[in-house]
């Protein structure tokens, strides 16, 4: 475990949200219990790994546990241990495992409780997600030196994706993989194998993923920000070059002009009963928040969900995929439509939609997904991987994994993250909040006052606002960053870009800072949401006044 993460003091402020309205005050603290039912600590070769588990299955896979540190990386102290079992288990060639465990997995045939160590062939997504989780771990305590020693495992990683042939189509500059549901671990195989293939053979269809491909797109940037941080600019802008070249051949090859294509083809295939190029897929609004669409684009596939959801009937939109496969097509006789990711419901895909909404001018669809989640789970307390369209849970009799637990740190962290970074609009930018975004947007959920924390247990550093919206005159905000030495307002200079949502119809006429006066200030539109956008580098706590007209 790193150092930083061992010997700070208590965390000086505590993540809260208060704005009198339960939807809102109560997500942070449901969210980590869930997430605190859902931690595995594990002794191997001798030291302590510490992880978080998917409600399926007791191991740490880097799939689940990259997303879920968006919840866990506010309230843990161990941000290191995991990322730091992958990369020393990483094979010379770069791979990634998917995931491990020592405890047994298939009851009752499997009783040992050896180190096991799992990758499935199939996918194309694990290295991305390697990249991500040592990312969030080194923004939580901000130290250079260990993320530098991690670099060459992370290029390594990618390097390991675009250059084997089973991961890297050379022709269109794109990763490929065999035909899976979106980014799920199990492949179509026409009836080849007598149930989920997870392995890759002479008789795999391939053809390319959108999701894999922008996953790949913001691990390039983030190894291009890296690249900077640490001094590297020419390697820094070799990262770029490699996104920017990603992207485009994502949005040729998959854009189909409502939505990504689920699975471009290029292998011969067609399965019969479903038609392919209407399926929607988990991975859209995904797409939209790794920063792989265009404005427009993210507003095509909002559009989409919301006219899907009206058009089906379903209790909620946020499908796995939609239309789903014909029951049992890839191999197992649980996979009917409307189960797990074969057109299940997933709160993962909420979160991440209700992110995309708050970004791209659907501040009130953000905040309806929230208010119908916070039903969802208030009333027993608990929430699920995956549900029927009917409202029905996961349970392990309609499930292709082990477990069903009513603990799902998933899609309860995808939609904390709509929460903090969305509607309160709290988004690190650097190491530690060196850098910050603040785009408050409580007028979209009928809030007037609101008082936001945002801390990193890990390191003690925390950011903080006030929000009032005084009538139709102005809008105030009072800002502060907590340090990690115990408390109080650090001293140290932050560069703060503030995107702060106005009344419907009004606009910033001034924008003033206490103690420095006016400051140059921008009124843009997100659709039909109108902001105020400026920039401003804080020291101590500043008081920030839009007038409004």
């Amino acid at each position: 475990m790193n150092d930083n993460c061992e010997q700070t003091a208590e965390q000086p402020f505590e993540t809260s949200i208060k704005t009198g309205k339960a939807e809102f005050d109560t997500l942070y603290a449901r969210v980590k219990s869930f997430l605190e039912r859902d931690t595995l600590e594990m002794a191997i070769d001798g030291k302590v790994v510490r992880g978080y588990r998917s409600p399926d299955a007791r191991s740490v896979w880097i799939r689940d546990y990259s997303d879920m540190m968006r919840g866990f990386k506010y309230f843990e102290k161990d941000l290191t241990s995991t990322v730091e079992h992958f990369a020393e288990t990483q094979a010379e060639s770069g791979r990634i495992f998917d995931y491990f465990t020592t405890f047994p997995e298939k009851l009752p045939s499997e009783r040992e409780n050896w180190t096991k160590y799992v990758r499935v062939p199939v996918e194309a997504d694990v290295e991305y997600r390697f990249v991500k989780a040592a990312y969030l771990a080194w923004q939580c305590f901000g130290d250079d030196a260990w993320i530098e020693r991690l670099l060459p495992k992370l290029e390594r990683a990618l390097s390991y994706i675009v250059e084997h042939p089973w991961y890297w189509d050379a022709e269109r500059g794109l990763v490929k993989r065999p035909y899976t549901i979106d980014t799920w671990d199990f492949a179509y195989t026409a009836g080849a194998h007598e149930w989920l293939q997870f392995q890759i053979d002479e008789r795999t269809f391939f053809g390319i993923m959108h999701g894999d491909n922008s996953g790949y797109y913001e691990a390039f940037r983030i190894m291009a920000r890296l690249c900077d941080r640490l001094g590297r600019p020419k390697r820094a802008v070799v990262w770029e070059r490699r996104a920017q070249r990603l992207r485009e051949a994502m949005n040729a090859v998959c854009w189909n002009g409502r939505f990504y294509t689920h699975f471009v083809k290029l292998s011969d295939v067609t399965i019969p009963g479903v038609d392919e190029a209407e399926q929607l897929s988990l991975s859209n609004p995904m797409d939209i928040n790794r920063g792989a669409t265009s404005h427009e684009q993210a507003v095509a596939i909002i559009e989409e969900y919301r006219r899907r959801w009206r058009r089906t009937g379903s209790f909620a939109e946020w499908y796995s995929i939609d239309p789903p496969f014909p029951a049992g097509v890839f191999g197992d006789d649980k996979l009917v439509e409307g189960a797990y990711v074969n057109g299940g419901v997933l709160p993962l895909v909420g979160g991440e939609l209700a992110r995309a909404a708050f970004e791209h001018g659907f501040e009130r669809y953000g905040v309806d997904i929230l208010r119908r989640y916070h039903i969802m789970i208030a009333a027993e307390g608990e929430s699920y991987l995956w549900y029927f369209p009917d409202g029905r849970a996961a349970s392990v009799e309609t499930s292709t994994s082990p477990d069903a637990e009513p603990t799902d740190g998933w899609g309860s962290s995808a939609m904390l993250y709509a929460l903090i970074e969305g509607l309160a609009g709290v988004e690190d930018r650097g190491a530690r909040f060196d850098a910050l975004r603040l785009s408050p947007r409580w007028i979209a959920a009928g809030v007037d006052a609101a008082e936001v924390t945002v801390g990193y247990r890990c390191s003690g550093v925390s950011v903080g606002y006030t929000f009032r919206l005084e009538g139709a005159e102005r809008i105030v905000l009072d800002v502060r960053r907590g340090s990690g030495e115990g408390g109080g307002d650090s001293a140290a200079e932050v560069k703060v870009a503030f995107h702060v949502l106005l009344p419907e119809g009004a606009r910033a006429k001034a924008v003033s800072i206490a103690g420095s006066g006016p400051t140059t200030h921008r009124n843009v539109m997100v659709e039909q949401s109108p902001y105020a956008d400026f920039e401003v580098s804080i020291g101590g706590p500043p008081r920030v006044e839009i007038e409004l007209g």
